[in-house]
């Protein structure tokens, strides 16, 4: 289940602070930036759009952003850690350190909020998605992307051998893990209806699975480098099977999955 590690009790399971988590936000990018842009394009972003990512993570979402808002827009990326967002970065880019849990939601309105892999984690979701509403302008849009790791639980869903059986254990540990910290590992599937609920309307929902790639290997061993002493500390994963796993994930004979995302997208009536 290689998604954001954001946890609410105890700080986050990936700690962004890790060398790993570079390579992580990278991967996210690599595999996920494509879909999440042709959502936001099929929405309508264009130049002049006042937009907010909310947890920002990596700088692909608001220098992509950017782009298509073009230098009359306005991108706010926000963050709890926003390290990785200090590369230089289009000048409409307004990078801010921001808990979407516990601070004022920041001054908008704004045309579209995007939040990808961020509520699934927060025990106050439906809090936060208020806000986030509340956020948008009459007509503006909210696009939520989040894992539902429950919806299809394995790492390797050919699991044909030693190498998948292992791999899908140490997924499972991963989600042992998360949901000690609250993750909802279903809330992926819930996103329309929440959508509905939170008063928006043209609500519509897809998702995406995709089912092997090297990048999809490099982000599965970046993810198992950091959760590697939290594994063996809770006696879910042995020490010599962790280093297999990453063994295992050097070649290109391990079809190694993530979990699906679910975009979800509406609009505030007018």
């Amino acid at each position: 289940m290689a998604i954001d590690g954001r946890t609410t009790e105890s700080g986050y399971l990936l700690d962004n602070r890790q060398r790993e988590a570079g390579r992580r936000f990278e991967a996210l990018a690599e595999i996920f930036d494509g879909w999440t842009f042709d959502h936001l394009d099929r929405i309508g972003l264009t130049e002049g759009w006042c937009c907010w990512e909310v947890g920002a993570g990596g700088p692909g979402v608001p220098a992509g952003l950017a782009r298509r808002v073009g230098p009359a827009g306005r991108v706010l990326a926000t963050d709890l850690d926003t390290s990785w967002l200090s590369e230089p970065l289009p000048a409409q880019v307004e990078v801010v350190r921001h808990d979407v849990v516990r601070d004022a939601p920041p001054a908008g309105p704004f045309d579209l909020v995007h939040a990808r892999l961020v509520l699934v984690h927060l025990a106050d979701r439906a809090e936060v998605l208020r806000r986030l509403v509340g956020a948008l302008r009459p007509g503006g849009w909210l696009v939520i992307e989040d894992a539902d790791p429950a919806l299809q639980p394995l790492a390797c869903p050919d699991q044909r051998g030693p190498a998948e059986e292992l791999a899908n254990r140490i997924r499972a540990a991963f989600r042992t893990l998360l949901a000690q910290r609250g993750v909802d590992l279903g809330y992926g599937r819930t996103l329309p209806r929440v959508l509905r609920e939170a008063g928006l309307v043209d609500v519509q929902a897809e998702g995406y699975f995709p089912v092997t790639s090297p990048v999809g290997r490099e982000l599965e061993a970046a993810t198992v480098r950091q959760i590697r002493g939290q594994l063996i500390e809770q006696c879910l994963v042995e020490e010599h099977e962790i280093d297999t796993h990453l063994a295992n994930l050097q070649g290109d004979g391990l079809d190694v999955t993530t979990a699906p995302l679910i975009t979800a997208w509406g609009r505030r009536p007018v």
